[in-house]
């Protein structure tokens, strides 16, 4: 395996890591920023580890350069991705956050949700408002296909 090369032609897709935070703030986004990198950081790391492409290379990513608690820090995000070449988009989050606000909202990148439950604002409810949030928005149709993964880990 030490002589792989990328025989495609284009770029490969990469992962989009968005680190997705309960943006209210006096405390409650401040004690949830490194927590909620840090999970970024370790999907990350998990994904470009053990993930590969189908010509044997890694699979990289690019994690958003601000942890996403509203509108325009999910824009800055998606404009990062699409400059990045993402093909993939993964949300992380510790902790409920506003759906509406924060959710990858481009209806033709597939998208995974991972919440977390080993706080006192459970992360797997996250996955249930950005679900409403697309519903409202007509969505609905794409989403059975495009949200491929939810993984929730039990608080222990």
């Amino acid at each position: 395996m030490s002589n792989i090369q990328n025989r495609l032609t284009g770029t490969l897709p990469k992962v989009g890591i968005r680190p997705i935070i309960d943006g209210r703030r006096m405390g409650i986004r401040e004690s949830l920023e490194n927590q909620t990198m840090d999970m970024a950081r370790t999907a990350a790391f998990l994904i470009t580890e053990n993930l590969r492409h189908s010509n044997g290379l890694s699979v990289e990513c690019v994690i958003a350069d601000t942890t996403i608690g509203g509108v325009a820090e999910a824009a800055r995000c998606a404009d990062k991705f699409a400059q990045e070449g993402v093909g993939v988009s993964l949300s992380v989050t510790p902790c409920w956050c506003y759906g509406m606000e924060t959710i990858d909202m481009d209806p033709l990148i597939p998208k995974a949700i991972w919440g977390f439950n080993g706080t006192e604002r459970p992360g797997a409810v996250y996955l249930s408002a950005a679900l409403a949030g697309h519903d409202q928005l007509l969505v609905s149709m794409v989403k059975m296909s495009r949200i491929k993964m939810i993984i929730v880990f039990p608080k222990t």
